[in-house]
């Protein structure tokens, strides 16, 4: 990880945070407390300006962030109680091949080995769904199986 610090006269401190590439996260601190955070994707390009927050709130969202309120597990060595079966939560895409058909027609506990246990559509949860109903674009599929099935699982609702 690379942090690249630069004072900004009359305004503040400027920190860019080296992602993927040349994508970069751009901190700008204002001396009244301000945050903004700007996305680079490149060099070349503008930044984009991802939102704003003011003092207490960037503190409050700091905490967040640092894992105060929860601390992420290695899931590659947590111990679960269904054996070697985990729950994970899978976008549909629009070019997926699972948008716009139904459970039955993707095939996906062939496919993937997974159970589908709910869909998230917006604000509404459809647990346990029966194999007429249809995944669209933007729902968020919730699947009990292996790391290896649930990779399967993302490969097909993405692709």
């Amino acid at each position: 990880m690379t942090v690249y610090e630069t004072d900004v006269p009359g305004v503040g401190r400027k920190f860019e945070y080296e992602l993927d590439g040349d994508d970069r996260l751009v901190l700008v601190i204002h001396h009244d407390g301000k945050r903004e955070v700007f996305r680079r994707r490149s060099a070349e390009a503008d930044s984009e300006k991802l939102f704003e927050l003011g003092d207490q709130q960037a503190r409050e969202f700091g905490t967040l962030l640092e894992g105060a309120y929860f601390q992420p597990v290695d899931l590659e060595r947590v111990q679960v109680p269904l054996g070697e079966e985990i729950i994970q939560w899978h976008d549909v895409e629009s070019e997926s091949r699972l948008a716009g058909r139904s459970l039955s027609e993707s095939n996906v506990r062939r496919e993937t080995g997974t159970s589908i246990l709910a869909v998230q559509r917006g604000d509404e949860t459809v647990a346990n769904p029966p194999p007429e109903f249809e995944l669209r674009d933007g729902d968020v599929v919730v699947a009990l199986g292996t790391r290896a099935e649930h990779r399967t699982l993302t490969d097909l609702a993405s692709d």
